[in-house]
């Protein structure tokens, strides 16, 4: 009894799948499955890296620049990071036209080598940047961090002040970080 159980069983599950065709006779349909609708991108961290430098008006070709390069998401993520992130003032300091030619879509690998040679993938505040240390940036060059009359210095350039992120440090710089060459 069982076997023709099961057998009207398949036999009534067949059916309740098929359609029926145009000429009359019943044929499984595969059915497409139903498209989700996309889910809305989570709302953008106001406390994260990112959202701290397009919030400052000292910031704005850093944040360009980010976007040139395609590294906003990375610097948005979840981290640990710290950015040692340059001013406006200090993006001025460079050459005339090189910040100009740095934006432009076919210098986008350059400028992703200077970014990432501001983030470093831990979290470092003040008290941890002590003369001497050298931190590995995420291009895989190293910063030296030198400590003069107290005051903070990576490479050549100044720590001015720092923010806590929410997924991170961010130490405002006056100078850009260029990496050594090869």
């Amino acid at each position: 009894m069982l076997p023709r159980l099961a057998l009207l069983s398949l036999v009534l599950l067949t059916a309740c799948t098929q359609e029926p065709q145009s000429n009359g006779s019943a044929a499984t349909t595969p059915k497409a499955p139903a498209k989700k609708e996309a889910a809305p991108p989570p709302p953008a961290d106001p406390n994260n890296i990112v959202s701290i430098a397009a919030a400052s008006k000292d910031h704005t070709t850093l944040v360009a620049a980010l976007q040139a390069a395609d590294y906003v998401k990375s610097v948005g993520n979840p981290g640990p990071l710290t950015v040692f992130a340059p001013t406006n003032a200090a993006f001025a300091k460079l050459p005339a036209g090189t910040v100009d030619a740095l934006l432009q879509p076919e210098k986008q690998a350059d400028l992703k080598d200077i970014l990432e040679y501001h983030a470093t993938t831990s979290v470092w505040d003040q008290a941890a940047l002590k003369d001497g240390l050298q931190l590995a940036m995420a291009n895989g060059k190293k910063v030296s961090i030198k400590v003069v009359d107290g005051k903070i210095q990576v490479n050549d350039a100044h720590i001015v002040a720092s923010v806590r992120a929410s997924n991170g440090m961010l130490h405002i710089i006056d100078g850009v970080l260029l990496p050594p060459a090869n």
